[in-house]
């Protein structure tokens, strides 16, 4: 009896494990693509696309890794990604504890405000959000980036927080109020610390949705010395296109750090959609 209830459950997730194998065939194929034509002669793409290098040529990646401007706008994306995680998640996460543990008149009203942010689409806001940073001064400047980032991501990530934060019971708040705990006391020791998956699944998203931004930068900044990565690569394209071999290589090497930070948080990111989708 036990073989035949098990039999069903494999026939059942055998095309699920097909449908995931081939989705990631299709995410890693032009990974690996990249990777390896970062190796090889510009000849050699077109006569073995997909082959091992017959002679790898390190000098796409170090002559990437030598130059200058690409650390520069390494650096600006780091910068800009981390401070935009940063003002995201600190008023996301005090949003979504006000809206999670106190009822108040309108609350779900302001909630549906904000989760009506995620219907707006960021191309059609291009115009007035360029007319806005120029009015404040914010164009070549990070702010511009960093505010209208955060304006954006703040939607998704009140909606994964309030969710984590619901689900927390109450019995431990009241435990932490009658132990002397004020509710700001109460959110910064025990509910953040709590939080961890959540807090890590908003981050990742935070992060890698900042570093593959292309329009605001592209918007906001007109110096070169201002420019992230996305930027640098059209710029790199365009001084290069007929180096289709370096151009791999310099896609690979701006690659590297979102999928690393990705590679670390990982572990947290399930468990905190999982949470944000199925509780609150």
């Amino acid at each position: 009896m036990i073989h035949r209830k098990k039999a069903p459950a494999r026939a059942t997730t055998l095309p699920l494990h097909a449908i995931a194998w081939i989705v990631g065939a299709f995410i890693l194929i032009p990974v690996i693509y990249a990777f390896l034509g970062g190796f090889k002669a510009n000849s050699e793409l077109s006569t073995n696309p997909f082959g091992l290098p017959e002679t790898w040529m390190t000098a796409n990646y170090t002559d990437v890794l030598g130059s200058s401007s690409f650390w520069l706008q390494l650096w600006n994306s780091t910068f800009i990604a981390v401070v935009t995680t940063v003002v995201t998640v600190a008023f996301a996460a005090l949003a979504g504890f006000i809206f999670a543990r106190y009822a108040f008149r309108g609350r779900e009203a302001i909630f549906t405000l904000f989760t009506a942010g995620l219907m707006f689409p960021f191309a059609v806001a291009i115009l007035p959000i360029f007319v806005l940073l120029r009015t404040f001064g914010l164009l070549d400047n990070p702010l511009g980036v960093i505010l209208t980032q955060a304006a954006f991501g703040l939607p998704l990530t009140i909606i994964i927080l309030r969710g984590f934060f619901r689900s927390i019971p109450g019995e431990i708040e009241e435990a932490a109020i009658i132990d002397g705990c004020s509710p700001f006391g109460f959110f910064w020791r025990i509910l953040l610390p709590m939080a961890r998956p959540a807090i890590a699944t908003v981050s990742v998203l935070a992060i890698v949705g900042s570093w593959n931004n292309f329009m605001l930068p592209l918007v906001v900044f007109s110096e070169e010395a201002s420019w992230t990565l996305p930027l640098g690569i059209q710029q790199f394209q365009g001084q290069y296109a007929s180096d289709t071999a370096r151009i791999l290589a310099y896609l690979v090497l701006a690659m590297v750090p979102a999928l690393g930070f990705y590679a670390l948080a990982e572990r947290h990111l399930i468990g905190g959609l999982t949470a944000g989708a199925t509780k609150g």
